[in-house]
């Protein structure tokens, strides 16, 4: 009989003024006690505008885990995928997989905060649909696909993972928080959710 799984999110918030190295330290104690009270997943994401959301890569954050960790599944929740270059993306996924022994749960979202997307200089209006580009050719690339695409904000040629993930299948799951586009993302693509909307009104 399968049993029900616990997982843990961290909220990244931290007090502002407190020395980063403390928090970081503290958060990685946090996912040392979790693996080793029997959670089976952890997830944390990026952001880079707020102050106090202090983990700007999810990837070398749970890379750290990792190492502190024996078996818990380390999950990005999220990669902010219109912030970066599919390609890279991909890369960054593999190599956290093969460190963490096959542990990598890949999630991604379009990037929730106005204030990174103001930061990076992209447009709102804009980042539902690169997510839903990026993850088409994310896809690609871990099935061991030479990808050659052209878009209006990232160019590949005949671009190919050098190692492709250590799972058979990286688990790859969606954001969705209160418009449907995650909802329909997952649909498109028979991918998994993380439902961040789930406690409030407009989520439901």
């Amino acid at each position: 009989m399968a049993r029900l799984k616990f997982g843990a999110f961290l909220a990244p918030h931290h007090p502002i003024g407190e020395h980063p190295m403390l928090q970081f330290r503290r958060d990685l104690d946090l996912v040392e006690q979790l693996d080793a009270l029997g959670y089976d997943e952890f997830w944390c994401g990026e952001h880079h505008s707020s102050g106090w959301e202090t983990i700007a890569s999810p990837e070398m954050f749970l890379a750290a885990a990792g190492e502190r960790t024996k078996r818990i599944m380390l999950g990005t929740g999220v990669v902010s995928l219109p912030y970066h270059h599919p390609f890279n993306v991909a890369q960054r996924m593999v190599q956290l997989d093969h460190m963490t022994g096959g542990r990598a749960i890949f999630g991604s979202g379009p990037g929730a905060l106005a204030s990174d997307a103001h930061t990076l200089g992209i447009d709102p209006m804009t980042q539902r649909d690169r997510q839903d580009e990026a993850i088409a050719i994310i896809r690609r690339l871990f099935k061991g696909e030479r990808v050659t695409a052209r878009s209006d904000w990232f160019t590949m040629n005949d671009a190919a993972l050098q190692i492709l993930p250590l799972q058979e299948e990286m688990p790859f799951v969606v954001a969705s928080q209160i418009s449907p586009s995650g909802m329909t993302l997952a649909g498109k693509y028979g991918i998994g959710i993380i439902s961040l909307g789930s406690m409030s009104t407009q989520g439901l």
